[in-house]
């Protein structure tokens, strides 16, 4: 069908074949994907190289919209005189409107029965039209500023997963390092505003900006994206793909592990800035350096998705993700050291841990593509995104309670427990039946 936005099935993969059970009587789940087969001795697919950049490029783009108020939220509190609690609301409200969307999009099989490709391109340009809409607002108009941000955070939860669904369409060999560098991409784009900011745009400039990169990646996957080979064909709704995704044993426990990681992740890149200027402070240096330090701190996570991606596809999606999730689980713990000392150190530890934070992200996703039936990929990518971006509301708010009660230096160690679940639900799903589908067999 061309450029149009139809969805194309160019291959469909033949129908899985059954290995095994689950014992104690639970339902059978496990399954070798023929698809993974079928590509096993074929080294590149025409057009994949160009699909893998645009629609990296597209996310990216289209990501800038998480953070583009946050990242002028001070110039916002201080010219539309808003309390911290309602500065705050304009992060939140990105979270809860995403979480609202992608509850709705797994309860309703949306990511299922939309093709991946269109929802994307539709929610990159309504949530460009929510973020500049932003720029008629003012003191008096908090309430409808919320519920913009709240909108933009609907629009992302459509983006983001359709994002993994179509980058699955175009790989199977060599889906780790592909998920991981549009993992990479999302983790440049969410930082991006920050860059902005620091460039020296005000606060229309930023909104501005972000709103028309979101567009541009919209048009990115409309006009230079057509669907893979193995992209799977849209399914009409029922509610028992919703019980088949929760009886995959393989997905309940890439879940679990993505639940670890959520529990950390955005409370550390929300954060990061407050903590090392309180530790500046507390240190006796100006903190004119954390903004910067901030963006890249958050934005060296791009990097590690990327070589994650890669080495998962080379030992195992298990052995990445679990093994990031320890080291990144240690450096929660370790921030109550470099409190208060040279920024050298604060800064040195925090992009160890802003490279290992996100690096398993994809692998998680990568999982549940390998694990999930064909016809509820979709709704399984979606219901995790929705559960983990839940749970992030517990630790962004968690993070500063903790910090007004006893302190920033104590802040962050909490968020080690997450890691730490994490890595057990990985060894477990090494362990299971369902290991002989990721990563080719490397589990």
């Amino acid at each position: 069908m061309g450029r149009g936005m139809a969805m194309h099935v160019t291959h469909r993969p033949p129908p899985c074949r059954q290995i095994g059970n689950i014992g104690g009587g639970q339902t059978t789940f496990s399954y070798v994907h023929q698809e993974s087969a079928t590509a096993a001795n074929q080294d590149h697919v025409p057009g994949q190289r160009r699909a893998l950049f645009a629609i990296a490029g597209g996310q990216l783009l289209v990501l800038t919209l998480w953070f583009s108020a946050s990242a002028v939220a001070p110039q916002l509190e201080t010219l539309w005189e808003l309390s911290s609690g309602q500065t705050a609301g304009l992060t939140l409200a990105v979270q809860i409107g995403f979480v609202a969307g992608a509850l709705i999009s797994a309860i309703t099989g949306l990511a299922d029965a939309v093709p991946s490709r269109r929802l994307f391109v539709i929610a990159a340009f309504a949530g460009a039209i929510a973020n500049l809409s932003l720029l008629a607002m003012d003191a008096g108009t908090y309430p409808l500023a919320f519920t913009l941000r709240l909108l933009t955070g609907v629009t992302l939860a459509a983006v983001y997963p359709a994002g993994l669904k179509v980058m699955a369409g175009w790989f199977v060999k060599g889906r780790g390092m592909a998920l991981g560098t549009l993992v990479g991409a999302l983790t440049i784009g969410s930082a991006a505003p920050h860059l902005i900011r620091g460039l020296g745009f005000d606060w229309q400039g930023v909104v501005i900006a972000a709103s028309a990169a979101a567009a541009a990646g919209g048009a990115l996957l409309a006009f230079l994206v057509k669907d893979g080979p193995y992209e799977v064909a849209g399914h009409r709704f029922s509610f028992r793909q919703i019980g088949k995704v929760a009886s995959n044993q393989g997905v309940r426990l890439s879940t679990y592990g993505y639940l670890g990681h959520m529990w950390e992740l955005y409370a550390m890149w929300t954060w990061t800035a407050a903590f090392l200027a309180a530790s500046s402070t507390a240190g006796g240096i100006g903190d004119g350096w954390v903004p910067t330090a901030t963006f890249f701190i958050i934005g060296i996570g791009g990097l590690g998705s990327w070589l994650a991606g890669g080495m998962a596809d080379r030992i195992g999606r298990t052995k990445i993700a679990g093994g990031s999730m320890a080291v990144s689980g240690t450096c929660a713990l370790l921030t109550p050291l470099v409190f208060g000392l040279s920024p050298v150190l604060a800064v040195g530890l925090f992009v160890v841990w802003g490279l290992t934070v996100v690096a398993d992200s994809a692998q998680f996703s990568t999982m549940v593509t390998e694990t999930a039936d064909n016809e509820v990929r979709g709704t399984a990518l979606t219901l995790q995104t929705a559960l983990g971006f839940l749970l992030t509301l517990v630790t962004i708010r968690g993070v500063p309670v903790i910090a007004e009660a006893i302190g920033w230096r104590w802040a962050f160690p909490i968020l080690a427990v997450g890691p730490a679940i994490g890595v057990v639900a990985m060894i477990r799903l090494k362990q299971s039946p369902a290991a002989a589908n990721l990563a080719g067999g490397l589990g």
